[in-house]
């Protein structure tokens, strides 16, 4: 059994108590304010749940993350970067990459990104937490990515391309703004083959956990964080 989650509290279970299987499943109800949400990350906890599911909340072990040094571009990819036509925004389409990522998590699995979810990050996005990533070619959107930004940690949620290596354009070029404004890690929550190819790799929750320490003494978003996601084009 694990925890139900009440919607006057926003004190979740130490992440420690998650389950082995399924892996990292720590609580299930309360809901999707930005004060839980924000709460919840951070301390390392997602929501992550169907339509036909309560609000399920996740800690897994290990912890697939990013550390800005180790984002590995190859040679074919630094080549399409430089060569391509396609051009990078932020926060210029925040609902509609939202929106798209949905659409590609139905088409492929099932959308876990609910209305009610869409809702949810658009909120923390007009609080200035939540922000995307845009790959354009010429008016269209074919690429993106969105997530948190909390202290020096970057908390990715999903990404969607529409054309070939469009998400990848999009990691790539937040992965290098954040390294210049000195965050520290980016949390890719569970592994792929794809994020992997980028230097992506896991960690022990344990250790996920050092990364979070310094996060409660950081503002969740600053001048500085707002002159990244002001750096379009």
């Amino acid at each position: 059994m694990i925890p139900w989650l009440n919607d006057t509290s926003h004190d979740f279970p130490a992440i420690d108590t998650a389950l082995e299987d399924p892996n990292g499943l720590l609580a299930a109800g309360g809901d999707l304010s930005p004060q839980r949400l924000i709460a919840a990350y951070r301390q390392g906890i997602f929501p992550w749940f169907s339509i036909d599911e309560p609000i399920l909340w996740w800690s897994p072990s290990p912890r697939c993350v990013l550390k800005p040094d180790n984002l590995h571009i190859s040679r074919s990819l630094a080549k399409l970067i430089r060569k391509t036509s396609m051009s990078v925004s932020f926060d210029l389409a925040f609902s509609q990459v939202v929106n798209e990522c949905a659409k590609i998590r139905a088409e492929e699995e099932g959308s876990w990104i609910t209305d009610e979810m869409q809702q949810a990050y658009q909120e923390l996005h007009q609080r200035g937490i939540a922000h995307s990533v845009e790959v354009w070619q010429e008016k269209e959107l074919v690429g993106g990515l969105y997530g948190l930004a909390i202290g020096n940690v970057f908390f990715g949620e999903s990404m969607f391309s529409r054309q070939s290596n469009s998400s990848k354009i999009a990691f790539c070029h937040l992965v290098q703004h954040l390294k210049s404004f000195g965050f520290k890690l980016i949390d890719c929550q569970v592994h792929s083959n794809h994020l992997q190819s980028l230097g992506a790799g896991n960690i022990s929750r344990s250790e996920f956990q050092q990364y979070l320490t310094d996060i409660d003494a950081l503002p969740t978003h600053s001048n500085n964080h707002q002159a990244l996601w002001s750096n379009n084009g």
